[in-house]
């Protein structure tokens, strides 16, 4: 486990360190969640589509063209959407 002090600045700003961040593959402009526990919060990335297309477990593959029939084929699913 590493474990490191921060400082929290004007706005209640928390600069994660360098090492840490990197360790929890957290860098800028990634979303993360904040949880609130009896202990503290807990910061946890949330990968995005790309980040998980590149790095995730493959369990499956599909084409491009296959990829764009079922987006298509799910955005006439949802209510109000236009059809384009």
């Amino acid at each position: 486990m590493l474990e490191v002090k921060a400082k929290i600045g004007k706005r209640r700003t928390l600069v994660i360190p360098k090492k840490l961040a990197e360790k929890a593959g957290i860098r800028e402009g990634v979303q993360v969640k904040l949880r609130l526990t009896d202990d503290g919060i807990i910061i946890i990335p949330i990968p995005n589509a790309i980040e998980l297309s590149l790095q995730g477990n493959k369990i499956a593959k599909i084409t491009l063209e296959e990829l764009e029939a079922e987006s298509v084929k799910q955005q006439k699913r949802i209510p109000g959407l236009k059809n384009r």
